[in-house]
């Protein structure tokens, strides 16, 4: 998705495909697979292992993240490994998670560049 240029408002399309992709990372179960994803890849079992969720259940957010194209999978014998590819979407839990402290409360903002 691109960025509409200054002063104009984003379509309604782009409002649609924001919204979908901000609600798949609603879930914390998916958020979490999101930024693990989004720092290598991985097989089903190290996800639901490392979320600490049942496998199947791991699956099904997989699925939903593959479908609204958040999560690409790599298939390699009897695996997938799955991926976050989209450098958008790695840099927007990127800054999420820059932005909520530890302990969930918002992190400060650092101090702006422009001023002392």
């Amino acid at each position: 998705m691109t960025t509409p240029p200054e002063g104009r408002a984003p379509t309604e399309p782009q409002l649609a495909a924001a919204a979908d992709t901000f609600s798949m990372l609603a879930s914390p179960a998916r958020l979490h697979l999101v930024q693990l994803m989004s720092t290598g890849r991985y097989d089903v079992g190290e996800l639901a292992e490392r979320v600490g969720l049942s496998l199947p259940t791991t699956s099904q957010h997989l699925r939903k993240l593959r479908l609204t194209g958040i999560v690409s999978a790599t298939r390699e014998g009897r695996h997938s490994y799955y991926t976050v590819e989209d450098p958008h979407v790695v840099q927007l839990v990127e800054q999420i998670f820059e932005h909520i402290a530890p302990d969930g409360s918002l992190a400060p903002d650092p101090p702006r560049k422009d001023h002392p």
